[in-house]
């Protein structure tokens, strides 16, 4: 271990600390067992590695994010359509929100423009 690795932040972004917990809280409530979420874990990062992902450690919660989003969909919890919905208005909440300040969602958010979609958190 680094020395100065026990001062270095876990989360890069918030988002990521927002994904890690939602993943222990539906796990705590039951929707899914730990090794059903380390089995679908690995899935995602496995695909990431074969679509070219260096694995430097850098894009770990993108694979958690991508995990959660399908336990979460395979579960029945949430429909991917439900998904890329919300998904899209995040990305329209994270464009009209100046840098450095909180993005909220509103409900104007989900009016967005289908092709107003990524397929990564936006982080401001």
């Amino acid at each position: 271990m680094r020395p100065d690795a026990a001062a270095a932040p876990v989360f890069r972004e918030p988002w990521e600390a927002h994904a890690f917990a939602i993943v222990l809280r539906l796990h705590e409530r039951g929707l899914f067992s730990w090794a059903e979420w380390a089995d679908t874990l690995a899935v995602q990062i496995k695909a990431a590695q074969q679509r070219g992902d260096a694995d430097h450690g850098d894009t770990y919660y993108r694979h958690w994010l991508a995990a959660l989003e399908a336990i979460v969909a395979a579960k029945g919890a949430s429909s991917a359509a439900e998904l890329e919905r919300y998904r899209a208005a995040w990305n329209h909440a994270a464009d009209r929100t100046p840098h450095g300040q909180a993005i909220v969602l509103q409900a104007s958010d989900f009016g967005a423009p289908p092709h107003v979609q990524a397929s990564h958190p936006r982080s401001h």
